[in-house]
Order: structure tokens, then sequence, then C-alpha cells
């Protein structure tokens, strides 16, 4: 027993040091990181900058990173994205189903849900120089189906571009649904996230 509180304890220290770690780098780094953001001009170096931000908070955040609603998640990637685009001198068309569902999402989940989108708008906003993304959300089935679609030159452009298509793959493979890629209806590119969601 006294070696099982022994370790108890060495392991509630390092957690509360890792913590204490993890404010430091978010308050000092991150601050810098957001004056960067703000200090740049050109739009494609301002939305690398914020990128990297928004990868940084993730990496700090990963270790506590709260569990949410659906509609919640989707929310703060609205949020995000709509800056994105504003900075970038895009517009933003979200159309969400309003009979969309909201289970709760696990960490994991809402992670992987978060990169895949920023990457999908990351690819139309750097490599395909878009001026426009519609973003879709609705349900199918016991599932959830959403899809980006840009205005840029289209999937010619994307393949040669070379674009990080293996990550979000695995992080859809992970949410243990699919992703694809095809030519949008009115040109450009459409990537399609489907997953099941919890029940």
């Amino acid at each position: 027993q006294l070696a099982d509180a022994l370790r108890a304890e060495r392991l509630k220290a390092a957690a509360e040091e890792r913590q204490r770690l993890l404010a430091d780098l978010h308050d000092d780094i991150g601050a810098k990181l957001l004056t960067l953001v703000h200090a740049v001009r050109e739009p494609e170096l301002a939305d690398l900058a914020r990128a990297v931000v928004q990868d940084f908070r993730d990496v700090v955040s990963r270790t506590n990173q709260d569990a949410c609603t659906l509609q919640q998640a989707l929310g703060q990637i609205r949020e995000e994205t709509e800056h994105r685009l504003e900075s970038a001198g895009g517009l933003l068309d979200w159309q969400q189903d309003a009979a969309l569902p909201d289970p709760l999402l696990d960490e994991a989940q809402v992670l992987h849900l978060f990169r895949i989108s920023r990457e999908a708008v990351t690819n139309a906003l750097r490599h395909g120089h878009a001026t426009h993304i519609r973003v879709r959300a609705k349900a199918v089935g016991q599932s959830l189906l959403l899809d980006v679609t840009d205005n840029g030159p289209g999937l010619a452009a994307e393949h040669h571009a070379g674009r990080g298509t293996d990550s979000m793959r695995n992080r859809a493979q992970q949410l243990a649904g699919t992703i694809d890629w095809t030519a949008g209806t009115r040109g450009g590119t459409k990537v399609v996230l489907e997953f099941p969601l919890p029940r």
C-alpha cells in the first residue's frame, strides 16, 4: 500500500509539473506567435502563422483537451475558418443542417475533426489559392457528412501540389470513417469526410 501511495504521489507531481510547463509554453511562445500573426502583412504568410498558432495550441492542449458536443466543435471550426477566410480576403459559405444531432464527442474525435477540417481549409487557401470555401455539415443515417469545397484550380493542381492527404486519411480512419477528394460541382476540389457519430 505504501508503494502504491508513493507511486500515485509521483504520478500526481509529474502531472502537475507537466501542466505548469504547458501553461508556460502557452503564455510565452503562444503570445509571441500571436504577435507574429498580427505583424505579418502578406496574407499567405499570415495564414501560415495562424496555422502554426492553431497547431501549437493543439499540441499544448492535447493532454487535457476537453470533450465537447458535435455542434460545439463545429461552432469552433466555423469561427476559426471565418477568421482565416477574412484574413485571406475570402468568403466562407457555411451550411449546417438544422436537424443535425448533437452527440458528445470524446477528446480524440474532437482533435481529429479539427485537424481534418483545418487541413482541408489550409490546402484550399495555400495550394488552391481559393477565394470562396463552402462547408456543409449534415447527418446521413447515424453518420456525419462534412464536405469542404473550394473554388481553386481543382484536383489536378491539388495532386501536383502534393497535399498532406495521408495525414487526413489516417485521422479519418481513427474516426472509423472515410475521406475522399472529388471535383467540386462548381469547379475546385471537394473534400468529403464521413464518420459514424456516437449514439
